[in-house]
């Protein structure tokens, strides 16, 4: 069954509708960064640039590291975008534009996140980085997919109960990150393999407190000290559940590097934070191409 204009809108020069990309502009490894400045951060190590374009905050460059091609492509802040941007990039390899029905064969993309992020625990200092083993969404997007058989609702049940949810803001949760991408960091110097909650919002969403009261004020002290099987909630960031739930989903894989540039378990920023997200870019990408 074809599917309708409507639902995936196609731009008259073939490229689909927000990243404003063609199907042979992408290659099947991505990298996705929230800032567009940060594209040319990772693009300028490339060895060639074949492909480039922007349209709102979604850039592209599309070129080869080392012999591997590569896209880079900026998702902007939140799980709103990643909707949009992972959605986006799986039509362009799954769907045949001309007939617009889903291609008989799937391709599955290796999708990395190199982002920046706070530390919830006191021992994952700032200047570190985290991969992302596990990720809980506190932000409901994936609430409005079937995912009930591919979560990690035994995780998610324990959080629940641990933190006191409220159930009127909807149910979190829990996806595991693609192994073969995780298991290139896990004995890297200075990374943590970690579980990253990902926030719908910058300000009350992680507990920050300006003039607007929140709903549970210690709902991050509630996280630093949840654990399940030993496992403990490392970070908070912004984008790594959509990422995640929507890879499982559409069966790509997918990776959340993280550079800590805030802890908020003491208060601390990075004194260089562009230094730290130049060092995660330069090890992300040679781990990547190997």
């Amino acid at each position: 069954m074809d599917i309708k204009s409507s639902e995936l809108i196609i731009n008259p020069d073939g490229s689909v509708y927000h990243l404003n990309v063609k199907p042979s502009d992408i290659a099947t490894n991505i990298i996705f960064v929230g800032d567009q400045n940060r594209v040319e951060k990772v693009s300028q190590h490339f060895d060639t640039i074949e492909f480039t374009t922007q349209k709102r905050e979604f850039k592209t460059h599309t070129g080869t590291y080392k012999g591997k091609r590569f896209s880079v492509i900026s998702t902007g802040i939140g799980p709103d975008n990643i909707d949009i941007v992972l959605n986006e990039l799986d039509a362009l390899v799954n769907i045949d534009f001309e007939t617009r029905e889903v291609k008989p064969q799937l391709t599955s993309l290796n999708i990395v996140r190199f982002g920046t992020s706070g530390s919830l625990q006191a021992d994952i200092p700032v200047d570190s980085f985290v991969a992302s083993e596990y990720t809980i969404g506190l932000d409901n997007m994936m609430r409005s997919y079937v995912i009930e058989d591919v979560s990690e609702t035994e995780i998610e049940n324990a959080f629940i109960a641990h933190t006191n949810w409220d159930a009127k803001k909807g149910r979190p949760y829990v996806f595991k990150s693609g192994k073969e991408l995780s298991d290139k960091f896990k004995d890297v110097a200075g990374f943590h393999l970690g579980f990253t909650a990902t926030a719908g919002g910058f300000y009350g969403p992680q507990g920050r407190v300006l003039r607007l009261a929140i709903q549970d004020p210690e709902l991050n002290h509630k996280m630093d000290n949840f654990t399940y099987n030993g496992i403990t909630i490392s970070n908070l960031e912004m984008e790594t559940a959509a990422i995640y739930g929507l890879a499982t989903l559409l069966g790509h894989k997918a990776l959340s590097l993280n550079a800590i540039i805030a802890n908020r378990a003491n208060g601390t920023f990075s004194e260089d934070p562009y230094k730290t997200v130049d060092k995660l870019i330069k090890i992300g990408l040679e781990k990547l191409a190997q």
